[in-house]
């Protein structure tokens, strides 16, 4: 089976298992206050997205990458968004079905995988965004090129990325324990750690791959702004770990 695709059904599992905040759908009275724009995108842990990167985006086409749970097109939807969500887990999709049909908005959900060819016609959306996931997908650069395909002329693509640092270091010990780049396809030891300890496939990636990807695939970026760990020695040191990024398509 393909990597991403457990990692499907880990995403699945997790939901069960653990509280985690990028998997709780937002409430109704943040869905109003996000009507009024008081609720803003988060694709980081804990930095939120400028309003100004996509306020104005009443009846504009988005694409929401791998940006399932009930959050971000939620709130782009009660922005007056034409959404469209492409994700691989089931209990994500399922979140944005629940929530789209408590607040009765429409949305397109297709269940998909971001690391293949998009089922999107040329220059479709007018905003992409993808919240930080890539780091679980071994190659950056042609969801880049898929994502720079889809968006029209002028639009824009938001995502959260993981810089990579943090996959050097032992969660346990907090000191060095792998070389990057932290690979469980290409390192045996890797893979038997993460799967010991209930984990997904993850990939570190540079700012060559996830910065020059996106410039390659000939989205210019226009803002950059960095974020931190919600917790752990990298937020009590203050190193930030996490970068949001705005491109446009030219």
């Amino acid at each position: 089976m393909k990597y991403t695709k457990v990692n499907g059904q880990i995403f699945n599992a997790w939901k069960e298992k653990y509280n985690l905040p990028w998997m709780k759908p937002i409430s109704h009275e943040d869905f109003i206050k996000a009507t009024r724009g008081e609720e803003l995108l988060t694709l980081t842990p804990l930095r939120k997205v400028p309003f100004s990167w996509y306020g104005n985006c009443k009846g504009k086409k988005v694409l929401g990458l791998a940006a399932g749970g009930g959050q971000q097109m939620a709130i782009l939807s009660a922005l007056g968004a034409e959404c469209t969500l492409l994700d691989i887990s089931d209990e994500q999709i399922e979140s944005d079905r629940l929530v789209s049909e408590r607040e009765g908005y429409a949305i397109t959900i297709i269940k998909g995988d971001m690391t293949e060819k998009l089922p999107f016609d040329d220059e479709t959306f007018d905003l992409v965004i993808n919240p930080v996931s890539n780091h679980y997908i071994e190659k950056v650069e042609p969801v880049f090129k898929e994502v720079a395909r889809v968006l029209k002329k002028g639009g824009a693509f938001l995502a959260g990325l993981d810089n990579g640092l943090y996959w050097a270091f032992d969660e346990d010990t907090n000191q060095l324990a792998y070389r990057l780049p932290f690979n469980p396809l290409q390192d045996e030891n890797i893979k038997k750690a993460l799967l010991e300890e209930d984990m997904a496939y993850i990939f570190s990636h540079t700012l060559e791959e996830q910065l020059g990807g996106q410039l390659k695939a000939g989205l210019i970026i226009k803002e950059l702004l960095e974020d931190f760990n919600d917790e752990g020695p990298f937020f009590d040191y203050n190193v930030p770990t996490f970068i949001l990024t705005r491109a446009i398509k030219e």
